[in-house]
């Protein structure tokens, strides 16, 4: 489910904000949380409820409130929203007990932390089908932007792409 979240991220943050200013390394990074959270327990929990991602937007405003922290703000906000764009194609939305949690209860909130198999190899293959759309549209090809996308994060639309 790697490839699904990293990329399907990519793709559907960039398509919804269309921004170059975001770091898109910590996109991809954020859209693997809930999972590296969750991963011990071996199942969808905390890392997968709106309650964490929602504090953990809330510590990243808070800490990078004010004057001269701009590209701290990015960077946070884009390890965020990565945490979000994960949090829908995992489909913990899926689970209103364990997405809503705590307002359903207060007990450990759980669901399957993957689907069945054959839903795996197609998100999979979704995933790679993304990540060869994104290789493409930004130029990605061309080591200038490799090592340009390597060192900040920011992807741009490539001429013909």
């Amino acid at each position: 489910m790697i490839l699904w979240r990293v990329f399907g991220a990519v793709f559907g943050v960039w398509n919804v904000f269309q921004s170059s200013g975001l770091d898109f390394r910590l996109v991809a990074l954020g859209s693997v949380l809930p999972l590296l959270v969750d991963a011990p327990s071996g199942v969808m929990s905390y890392g997968h409820t709106l309650v964490l991602a929602a504090a953990a937007l809330t510590v990243a405003m808070a800490v990078t409130a004010g004057r001269g922290h701009r590209l701290r703000r990015r960077r946070a906000l884009s390890l965020v929203i990565g945490w979000f764009a994960g949090l829908v194609l995992g489909g913990a939305w899926a689970h209103h007990e364990l997405f809503w949690w705590p307002l359903f209860g207060g007990g450990r909130p759980s669901a399957p932390l993957l689907p069945p198999a054959a839903v795996v190899v197609v998100l999979e293959a979704i995933g790679a089908a993304a990540a060869w759309w994104a290789w493409k549209r930004f130029g990605l090809a061309d080591a200038h932007r490799r090592a340009r996308f390597a060192r900040t994060g920011r992807l741009d639309v490539a001429a013909g792409g």
